[in-house]
């Protein structure tokens, strides 16, 4: 057969294109945690005054999820769910863990079993280069295993047994520790450029103990009790304000974010990364002593905080960019996405195979992040086995459960028994048991049927408690 130029011209142009596609390789994927920023911390999430515009960039060109949980309303259980798919609470991690003597009280794992297969497992064996950089807590205790026995090539890890010295939680550190993240990050992706990587940039901001620096905390001067008293007074005081503090760290944090970004930029690795950012869990309250100096997190217009399974406890932002794959400025109020889910679809959206024996409890939401909204199969469950601080209000029953619009929280005794229906009381204000008994009772079932899998073991005397001491 005797083609026409014009037919070699359009041959040569399919073959280069498949060429390029062919050689194309699968996307790079970076994700980066938050520990205790509140649902409601960020600009697109209607906070009115922190200053996050490196984020804003993402959202720009990304997506936002309103309707994204993590699976406990503590970080090592949290942060376990996004590892494996699987709930925390079968793992036996129910709250985060500490030395083997807290640990054996509360009945718990000291770390996370190396033997459960996790998502860098996965892409480390589909040719990934994968890393951790920053908290770990997935496991400190003499015996616990080195984040490389999770399928992790290269790490530098605080609360864990990283014998490096990263220690981002001294006082010093702490207001460049969300840098020591990010530099450690940039490092691997250009050592790495050539072929497709899997980062974990964990930071430890905003979690308590904060300490900016006098250069980050100028911008929000203005909400200092000093500045207030030097105004007024003309007599300053010495104390900083918990919201200029906790916002200057939020900032910080985001500046941070932003070389991460214009790294990847500069190195033409941008289009085809996927960047995720999001929380482990609720924001601090005063309550506890470490943050009794900057406990100003938001949880928007939710009732909880860390520890409650309420909205504000396990609700969190979420943002996520990959150029050219998923829609610019786009924002899904409906869909239900959830920790579980990040290793079935982060696998899904990289084209990277998962085990077909593999048992996990989250599934595949590719589809709804790359922009088309959809309901979830499973239902989604939380169970808290211990105290819950902060206001009364925020003191939350030891179960919970989502299915579609409807939650419902009770106590394993079925004292407390609270259905809200979140499309139209999101705060969790009005229970409307009462109203639907038959809602009540199907969901009851369900969450009790997940519940009995769980391995018994310690429950607080308090916890999903909501007494007070009237006069």
């Amino acid at each position: 057969m005797v083609y026409s130029r014009f037919q070699i011209c359009i041959l040569i142009v399919i073959l280069c294109c498949y060429n390029g596609f062919s050689q194309q390789k699968q996307p790079n994927v970076i994700f980066i945690l938050a520990d205790d920023l509140g649902w409601g911390d960020l600009q697109v999430y209607g906070h009115e005054i922190i200053q996050t515009p490196n984020l804003d960039r993402l959202v720009e060109n990304g997506l936002v999820l309103s309707n994204f949980y993590v699976n406990s309303s503590v970080c090592s259980p949290s942060r376990a769910a996004f590892m494996t798919g699987v709930y925390p609470s079968r793992l036996g991690i129910h709250g985060h863990l500490a030395s083997k003597e807290q640990n054996q009280r509360r009945d718990m794992a000291d770390f996370l079993n190396p033997e459960v297969v996790t998502i860098t497992d996965i892409f480390q064996q589909s040719g990934y280069a994968t890393a951790h950089f920053g908290k770990w807590h997935l496991g400190h205790t003499e015996e616990a295993p080195l984040p490389s026995a999770y399928g992790i090539d290269q790490f530098k890890t605080n609360t864990s047994n990283d014998t490096a010295i990263f220690d981002l939680w001294l006082p010093s550190n702490r207001p460049k520790s969300s840098k020591m993240v990010v530099d450690e990050a940039i490092g691997f992706i250009h050592d790495n450029r050539e072929d497709p990587f899997f980062i974990n940039a964990w930071f430890v901001d905003p979690h308590a103990v904060l300490n900016p620096s006098e250069e980050q905390m100028e911008p929000y001067k203005r909400y200092s009790p000093a500045s207030y008293t030097e105004r007024v007074y003309d007599a300053p005081i010495g104390h900083k304000g918990a919201t200029q503090i906790y916002y200057a760290t939020v900032t910080e944090m985001d500046r941070q974010i932003g070389r991460l970004i214009d790294a990847l930029d500069s190195m033409a690795l941008l289009e085809n990364t996927i960047l995720i950012f999001t929380s482990d869990n609720g924001p601090e309250v005063l309550e506890i002593s470490n943050a009794s100096h900057s406990a100003a997190g938001s949880v928007g217009p939710f009732r909880g905080c860390k520890r409650s399974l309420y909205e504000g406890g396990i609700r969190m932002p979420f943002i996520m960019s990959w150029p050219g794959h998923i829609p610019r400025g786009y924002i899904d109020r409906e869909s239900v996405v959830s920790a579980i889910d990040f290793l079935p679809t982060l696998c899904a959206m990289a084209d990277v195979r998962v085990p077909g024996d593999l048992s996990i409890d989250g599934e595949d939401r590719s589809a709804v992040l790359l922009g088309n909204r959809g309901s979830r199969m499973k239902p989604l469950f939380w169970e808290w086995r211990f105290n819950v601080f902060g206001r009364h209000l925020d003191k939350s029953p030891q179960l919970a459960m989502r299915d579609g619009k409807w939650k419902l929280l009770m106590n394993p005794d079925s004292s407390r028994m609270e259905l809200y229906d979140l499309s139209t009381d999101p705060s969790e204000l009005q229970n409307v048991a009462s109203r639907h008994r038959s809602v009540v009772r199907e969901m009851r079932e369900q969450l009790f049927s997940w519940y009995r899998e769980l391995p018994p073991g310690h429950v607080d005397k308090n916890a999903g408690k909501m007494d007070y001491s009237w006069p």
